[in-house]
């Protein structure tokens, strides 16, 4: 379902609330139509003087007939249904999506059930794990030190973090922060080595154990030569993160982006935390592709780390973008450095990686810029196009197929897309 508020329609809802007589039901009306957002009754709103029965009474007419209303528009909207069809014909358990227009206004959409076996409804905006999202959120921390002179982009791993990085999978001395950011640094990815989530989904992980998996295996290419997605990386970016800050990756995050962009629904779990705190749809995966879905909501994802490790709910991401684009969380330069992007291999068509933001070319013309994320139980994706135009879509299982994983990126499109068709 969608859900979308406007300004004079709460104001009618909250004069209906005020009639004492038939508030309960009056409650239950309201509950029963769409609201993304609450915006206050008008100021000084004259309440016409006549029988409070008959005003109750049309005012309960009008709002049915708005419910009404709303229900045709969701059925006949695209992204709806969309997110009905990666339900039906794909198997997610649970779609969901926050869009927001450039004025600000976001609506809200959820498909789906979020328990398959109490077939609870899924929670409109609910947290997810955002995985892979988190490396923009690491990258934007590491060009806030670029900015503030603290790190230097073509600077070698080497000279902030000595040694960490030498035999066959690489050379730190050869490495420069900005092909860690950009993915062009050759590091073999350790997720490729990870066992079965369902066999490690209680194991801790510290950042050296991940990096002791990846070192194992010979570098994919030479630094710079070459375009891999690399986790790996990702983690060596965040110990960078530590030794210049002095303080834990979650902490710097949380303080110099969380907070600072107010994103109230967005954190770092905990040390051995395995839940997600809030209200949230079940996550699914699956022993093998295809098969029998099974809870995996709950899981240690320290393995994602600086990579992935990260909870938010889809309105929450959609801040995210706009206080990246908006010039809260980056200087012009660093901002502009990140947009700066290489191609890539085994992506969309015309979509390139910057530093931690890919560019993504829309059916509608133009682009957004964003990211995406895939950890068991949950997929996400989304961005912001230039105008401010931002989305954010989530499935709770990964996708099966190649046209599952497709169908999520087109609802995406779709989302971004909506203003311009």
């Amino acid at each position: 379902m969608s859900r979308l508020s406007s300004p004079s329609s709460t104001a009618r809802r909250m004069r209906v609330l005020a009639v004492t007589a038939l508030s309960a039901l009056t409650a239950m009306s309201v509950a029963a139509a769409p609201a993304a957002a609450v915006i206050g009754p008008e100021v000084g709103a004259n309440v016409p003087q006549h029988n409070p029965a008959d005003e109750l009474q049309a005012e309960l007419d009008e709002m049915r007939q708005e419910v009404k209303e709303a229900k045709r528009n969701r059925s006949n909207d695209a992204l709806q249904k969309q997110l009905n069809g990666l339900v039906k014909k794909h198997k997610f358990p649970a779609a969901l999506a926050a869009v927001r227009d450039s004025e600000g206004r976001t609506r809200y959409y959820t498909a789906g059930v979020g328990d398959l076996k109490t077939k609870a409804k899924v929670p409109v905006d609910g947290y997810v794990r955002i995985a892979s999202n988190t490396k923009t959120f690491t990258a934007v921390t590491v060009l806030q030190l670029v900015g503030e002179g603290k790190i230097k982009l073509d600077e070698p791993i080497e000279t902030y973090l000595p040694k960490l990085i030498r035999g066959k999978a690489g050379d730190g001395r050869k490495i420069t922060v900005r092909q860690l950011l950009q993915h062009t640094s050759g590091l073999p990815n350790y997720t490729r080595w990870i066992p079965n989530i369902f066999d490690a989904r209680d194991r801790y992980s510290t950042p050296q154990d991940l990096l002791k998996i990846a070192f194992k295996h010979k570098a994919s290419f030479a630094p710079g030569k070459n375009w891999e997605y690399s986790n790996t990386g990702y983690t060596v970016l965040g110990l960078l993160i530590e030794k210049v800050t002095g303080k834990p990756v979650s902490t710097a995050i949380t303080d110099r982006i969380i907070k600072r962009a107010s994103l109230r629904h967005t954190y770092w779990p905990g040390k051995k935390v395995k839940t997600i705190r809030g209200p949230h749809a079940k996550g699914y995966g699956s022993r093998k592709p295809g098969g029998k879905l099974l809870d995996i909501t709950n899981l240690d994802p320290s393995w994602g780390g600086a990579a992935g490790q990260l909870i938010a709910t889809p309105s929450d991401l959609n801040r995210f973008w706009v206080a990246l684009m908006d010039g809260t969380l980056l200087k012009p330069a660093q901002l502009k450095a990140m947009k700066k992007t290489v191609k890539t291999s085994g992506m969309p068509a015309g979509w390139s990686y910057g530093l931690g933001l890919m560019k993504i070319t829309l059916s509608c013309g133009g682009v957004a810029w964003g990211h995406g994320g895939d950890i068991d139980g949950y997929e996400t994706r989304g961005g912001i196009t230039d105008d401010g135009r931002a989305a954010a879509i989530a499935v709770t299982a990964l996708p099966s197929s190649d046209a599952g994983a497709m169908s999520v990126i087109k609802a995406t499109d779709t989302a971004l897309c909506a203003k311009k068709r």
